[in-house]
């Protein structure tokens, strides 16, 4: 059975505490605890964590406690989050959310999964990224939360 590499944005390290998100979120470490998902996230995400608070912090440290799930900002990814940024998918301000998505494209990670839905986890945003993702020569991505990730159907049903 393939193991699907998920992507993990801060938004889902700090979903396994949040009374709204913890259930999914929890759901889904379960699953990858079970070998059902491989979980990468990037410095990005640490970098971001570090302004989390400590219970999101120990998680964070334990769950990629591997540094080789933790991807570096390369200057390719660094173009490619400019590139969203240029083409408007999303503005300045938000540019770490852009190099989430950049750093999952040139690794060809095809799942994103955050709660972000203002900036990533919407069918305009995902849109947007694979637009820019065709024109530059990346592949497809999508960008799930884990409650939808939990309910994709599996190639069995």
């Amino acid at each position: 059975m393939h193991k699907p590499t998920l992507y993990l944005d801060t938004s889902v390290v700090g979903g396994y505490f949040d009374d709204e998100w913890k259930d999914a979120t929890q759901e889904m470490f379960r699953l990858a605890d079970l070998g059902l998902y491989h979980l990468i996230a990037s410095v990005v995400t640490a970098t971001e964590v570090m302004g989390a608070p400590t219970n999101v912090q120990g998680h964070f440290a334990n769950i990629f406690a591997d540094p080789a799930q933790l991807l570096e900002l390369s200057d390719e990814a660094e173009t490619l989050a400019q590139s969203y940024i240029a083409a408007g998918v999303v503005t300045p301000k938000y540019l770490d959310d852009a190099r989430h998505i950049a750093i999952a494209s040139i690794h060809a990670l095809p799942i994103v999964v955050s709660w972000n839905f203002k900036h990533l986890a919407n069918i305009k945003r995902e849109a947007g990224f694979n637009a820019v993702n065709l024109l530059q020569g990346y592949p497809q991505i999508r960008i799930l939360t884990p409650l939808q990730l939990l309910n994709e159907p599996d190639d069995n049903e």
